[in-house]
């Protein structure tokens, strides 16, 4: 099976974010922002990469495929809600955070079906 290059791009963009968001938490952020941006962007970049992996794993088929699109997609929400929290002043997105966070958890269980699934049968 192909890379998915769809899924490759939209973890580059993803990786690109969360850098940026990263190096404004860390010198234009205020204190307060910068908790909220600096945990953003490390959970957008884990799953960004996280993303890459899967969508470059043959192996790992439609589930890994999945798993990728899950957790960016999980972690752009989460980022995403962390920074209209911090920056824009809107607590209600405080209610769109774990939605992220959910979709994160779920790719990875995923990831665990995908590794599941290709692994050999042994017995």
């Amino acid at each position: 099976m192909s890379p998915d290059r769809n899924l490759l791009v939209f973890a580059g963009f993803n990786g690109a974010m969360a850098v940026a968001l990263g190096a404004f938490a860390a010198h234009g952020a205020a204190p307060a922002v910068k908790t909220l941006l600096t945990t953003g962007g490390q959970y957008q970049m884990v799953h960004a990469v996280l993303a890459v992996a899967l969508a470059l794993w043959r192996g790992g088929g439609r589930l890994a495929r999945l798993a990728g699109w899950l957790a960016s997609a999980g972690g752009l929400i989460f980022c995403l809600a962390l920074a209209m929290i911090g920056l824009l002043s809107l607590p209600v997105m405080g209610a769109v955070a774990p939605i992220g966070g959910v979709m994160m958890i779920a790719g990875w269980c995923l990831v665990v079906a995908a590794a599941l699934k290709s692994a050999p049968n042994n017995a």
